[in-house]
């Protein structure tokens, strides 16, 4: 088996050149695929028999904690690469990811306090899964912090990739806080071994959201990948070949 793809991810002239192209197509379908599932769920969806309308703040939170999680396993895969292996676009990734991640843990938060409150009756309880999230916010903040506060950038990218792998123990406590304790968040809405309990035109909005929101925060990291790859790379020749061909 060749592992010659793996050593190209490292490269970040390929991934700048390889990724040119993808881009703005998967962004523009994130936005469309989005854009659907939040108007169907939003607007056109039945009302919940228990909670009314009260629920469809689901299309908008459970994508978003979706996302937070997903985007942080991302990222402890990219610090346990950089820590093995010294790929130079592992802390590419990461400094591009985490700002993004930090985004999705906030809103996740802030879109279920608002949801707790006419469900639970309060804005906050220190809930095993509430309280898992604000450290995993606290998690994006700190990694956050280091890449930009730190001088020496080796330094950064070791410290930033060591907090992203350490951090991963924060994420089964997530995922299994509503099925091993006694918590008033809801279980999880979607898994892979079972039918949702939802009806499909409740949980199909639901899921062209969370489609979309992934493919709209992919297209958003490349972006974000390629900013970063310039200004770590501007010395290379290959960037001031790129700057005047394109006037990037």
């Amino acid at each position: 088996m060749s592992w010659a793809w793996f050593h190209k991810l490292g490269s970040p002239k390929w991934f700048f050149s390889w990724s040119k192209p993808w881009a703005l197509p998967v962004f523009c379908f994130g936005c469309l695929s989005l854009l659907i599932g939040l108007v169907w769920g939003l607007v056109f969806a039945p009302a919940d028999y228990q909670q009314g309308n009260s629920f469809r703040i689901i299309y908008i939170h459970v994508p978003v904690a979706m996302l937070a999680q997903s985007c942080y396993l991302a990222l402890g895969v990219a610090g346990f690469v950089f820590l093995v292996w010294q790929m130079k676009m592992a802390p590419i990734f990461i400094k591009a990811m985490a700002p993004i991640g930090a985004v999705m843990a906030l809103i996740a938060l802030v879109s279920g306090a608002i949801w707790g409150k006419p469900t639970w009756g309060t804005w906050w309880v220190w809930d095993a899964r509430l309280t898992s999230v604000l450290v995993l916010f606290f998690l994006y903040m700190g990694i956050i912090a280091l890449q930009n506060s730190l001088d020496d950038q080796v330094l950064a990218n070791k410290a930033a990739a060591v907090i992203s792998v350490v951090g991963l123990i924060n994420l089964p406590v997530i995922k299994y806080s509503v099925v091993l304790l006694e918590t008033l968040h809801q279980g999880p809405t979607f898994t892979l071994t079972k039918k949702p309990d939802m009806p499909p035109e409740m949980w199909l909005p639901l899921l062209f959201a969370v489609i979309g929101l992934y493919c709209f925060v992919a297209g958003l990291l490349i972006w974000r990948m390629q900013s970063e790859i310039l200004k770590r790379e501007y010395r290379s020749s290959w960037v001031k070949q790129e700057v005047t061909e394109h006037g990037l």
